[in-house]
């Protein structure tokens, strides 16, 4: 059926070609609206943006405006796949990796699958196999739905999902309670933007159009990063903050705005709790004590909050990075309290945005679950392991007495640990063995399926339907499946009701089919109006009419903008209140108020003689973590910086290197070789590399060999910008 017609502004299909509107569903906070033209064939033949949706606004990132180059390319998997026996794990060669296994139908990967999984549970235990899984799709079916109430049927162990977004997510809600934040449309009312480790031309491209509009009105645009990004280029002030300790400057801004007085003492004494003590905490973080942190000069210190402060309407974006390193949670905490101490939620396009996940109340208790997880042998509920220790969890857990059984199953899906999780070589390691049982749902001969017994085909989002939320901005939408699967392809809904039924699992819930998932995802009423917050004017049948339909909120709404954080009502915080003071991390036996500790690894921590210079493992431009890597047209536009080691003049100088030699990166924990690149992008005693596959670059090693299982101060959560290395040159011969 074509959804997108001329009565919402579009085209109209004709009978060779119809219009399908779909969603973007990779890890971005933008949430794409896509309309998929298809021919009379059922082929796709365009994938464009949606003009009728206010954020997409009719264009797509360059990632996903190549798309079809994805859906249609000769590397996708079609078909099952087995491992030939005698054929031992490990990193296969990028082409040749069809070498290593064979075609499978279906029913022999789905009997061989179940009964393998049912014998580990028997000898084993069923926490000894572990789902390990994350964003490769956002959708909510994609993301969860029907494998969590797989897994928790089976008795599974839990995964920690903390790789992306765990320590800044847990510590913005320590402040606010929920997440949600200044909406994109509102931007342009704003006066001064900052973009606080956020490269919003690099991976919120949605976000800048509003940006821009706030420019052409007079606004001043300041980012922060310590990597000169291509959104920092554009910037009228770019601030090269040194890696870790953006909760220092944080402080340091508040110190000079309270010495100032510049704090909105009206909002503070009617939205905030714990002011006295926020005051006496951040008394001693002196412009000239941040300042020998941070990198920056006291003046500039002073500069920036003092700029911040006076001009209405201020907003801050703030991206995940900042929660990357070792203290990242305690840095996401003191940034988001600086709109509160400013008062800045009160102006429409003031305030700050992290994530506005938190607005989409889907039904999650319906769709996940979790009332079927079995009690475990050890007379609780499955443990829980953390994704961010994944090398961890297959080489050293297995004290049955404290850890539970030793893993002896993954089952990987939307996600790729073999190239993205920290501490490689441990990962790598565990993946080796010849006692794990892997099975990899995809799309692709990844650097994980390199390890995979079973490799089973998976679905774009063009071929299958799902209902989504966003991270960047308010709209639910509906995704349509636009084609049919290509070859063998299924879903994960499909692949884990499957699964379900070789199993014996003979709950109703397994035979749900994803029109009925949409529909508890909604829960409808009697009326058929959901009944989740924010969504009471949604029906299942409305959503499917109109693609993408905005929230309502409860909050206070001045005109068409919504203002988070201004309402008497009570906050989901202890104190009902936006806390500067924790009474969470209180009661927890932390430290309620945010305080600057470096990082271990870092220039100030134990050992930077041994390992002078701070790495930065960046996520390439042109790439979506470690999706879209593989195709020769995203290779080509992230030629100029693949496979390089970025280095400033200073750094190379002192170590005899020029641009263009090739270069050892190494600590303790691997070694990896890339070229030089000097560059005035970083600041002096920083160096930065780009992910890749391991499989694609020099050495058959990518950046994560270099990256620890060293978890965050909030959240437990990954700390991939707290990395030390050093680097020397590479002679011929050597």
């Amino acid at each position: 059926m074509s959804l997108y017609n001329e009565s919402m502004g579009s085209y109209a299909a004709n009978d060779a070609f119809k219009i399908v509107h779909t969603v973007c569903s990779h890890d971005c906070p933008d949430s794409c609206a896509v309309l998929v033209t298809v021919n009379s064939e059922g082929r796709a033949v365009k994938v464009q943006g949606d003009p009728s949706h206010p954020v997409t606004q009719g264009f797509l990132c360059g990632k996903v405006a190549k798309y079809l180059d994805r859906v249609y390319s000769p590397q996708r998997i079609l078909h099952p796949l087995r491992r030939k026996q005698g054929v031992a794990k490990g990193q296969l060669v990028k082409g040749r990796e069809l070498e290593a296994f064979e075609q499978v139908s279906w029913n022999e990967a789905l009997d061989g699958i179940a009964a393998r999984l049912g014998q580990i549970a028997r000898e084993h235990g069923p926490e000894s196999i572990l789902p390990y899984s994350y964003a490769g799709t956002i959708g909510v079916l994609g993301y969860g739905s029907m494998d969590r109430r797989f897994f928790h049927r089976l008795g599974a162990s839990q995964l920690d999902r903390t790789i992306c977004a765990e320590a800044g997510g847990q510590a913005w809600k320590l402040v606010y309670g929920k997440k949600i934040g200044t909406a994109n449309e509102d931007f342009p009312h704003a006066r001064l933007i900052i973009a606080w480790g956020a490269n919003i031309h690099g991976n919120n491209i949605h976000l800048w159009p509003f940006v821009e509009r706030a420019r052409r009105n007079g606004a001043q645009f300041i980012v922060i990063d310590p990597y000169k990004t291509r959104t920092a280029g554009l910037a009228d002030w770019h601030i090269s903050i040194r890696p870790g300790t953006d909760a220092a400057l944080a402080l340091g801004m508040m110190h000079v705005i309270l010495r100032d007085g510049l704090e909105d003492r009206g909002y503070i004494e009617r939205m905030t709790h714990g002011f006295e003590q926020l005051v006496e905490r951040v008394s001693d973080y002196t412009p000239e004590r941040v300042a020998a942190w941070t990198g920056l000069t006291a003046a500039e210190v002073e500069q920036l909050a003092r700029e911040y402060a006076t001009t209405l309407p201020a907003v801050l974006r703030m991206n995940y990075g900042v929660q990357r390193s070792e203290n990242g949670g305690t840095a996401v905490r003191a940034i988001s309290m600086l709109p509160a101490l400013t008062g800045a939620w009160q102006h429409r396009g003031g305030g700050a945005q992290l994530s506005m996940s938190g607005a989409f109340k889907f039904d999650s208790q319906t769709i996940e679950r979790p009332d079927l997880m079995l009690v475990s042998p050890l007379g609780r509920a499955a443990r829980v392991v953390n994704m961010s220790r994944l090398g961890h969890a297959l080489t050293e857990l297995g004290d049955e007495a404290k850890d539970g059984p030793r893993v002896h199953a993954l089952f990987v899906y939307n996600s790729n640990p073999g190239a993205v999780a920290p501490n490689q070589n441990a990962v790598r390691q565990g993946m080796e063995r010849a006692d794990l049982f892997t099975v990899v749902h995809e799309q692709f001969l990844t650097d994980t399926t390199d390890y995979a017994d079973y490799v089973l085909p998976a679905t774009t989002f063009l071929e299958h339907d799902d209902i989504q939320g966003a991270y960047g901005h308010y709209f639910v939408q509906r995704s349509h499946r636009a084609i049919a699967p290509l070859g063998e392809a299924r879903s994960n809904v499909w692949l884990f009701a499957q699964l379900a039924e070789r199993m014996g699992f003979t709950e109703s819930c397994f035979r749900d089919t994803p029109e009925e998932m949409i529909r508890q995802a909604l829960n409808p009423g009697s009326r058929g109006h959901s009944r989740n917050p924010g969504m009471e004017h949604i029906t299942p049948e409305l959503l499917d009419e109109q693609g993408h339909i905005h929230m309502r909120f409860a909050e206070r709404m001045d005109g068409d903008a919504f203002l988070p954080f201004t309402s008497d009502e009570a906050l989901p915080t202890l104190s009902g209140k936006i806390e500067f003071y924790s009474e969470a991390l209180a009661a927890a036996g932390a430290d309620p108020l945010p305080a600057f500790v470096p990082p271990t690894e870092s220039r100030l921590g134990p050992d930077a003689k041994r390992f002078p210079l701070e790495f930065l493992p960046r996520k390439a431009d042109h790439y979506m973590n470690s999706t879209f890597a593989n195709l020769d047209g995203h290779r080509e536009m992230e030629a100029h910086a693949a496979h390089r080691l970025e280095m400033h003049p200073v750094d190379a100088k002192t170590r005899d290197i020029a641009d263009g030699d090739q270069v050892r990166i190494w600590n303790d924990r691997g070694a990896v070789q890339l070229s030089a690149l000097i560059s005035d992008r970083i600041p002096a005693g920083v160096v930065a590399g780009r992910l890749d596959w391991n499989k694609l670059s020099p050495g058959g090693q990518n950046i994560n060999a270099l990256t620890s299982e060293r978890l965050t101060d909030i959240g437990r959560a990954a700390t991939f910008y707290s990395t030390l290395v050093e680097v020397s040159k590479v002679c011929a011969g050597s």
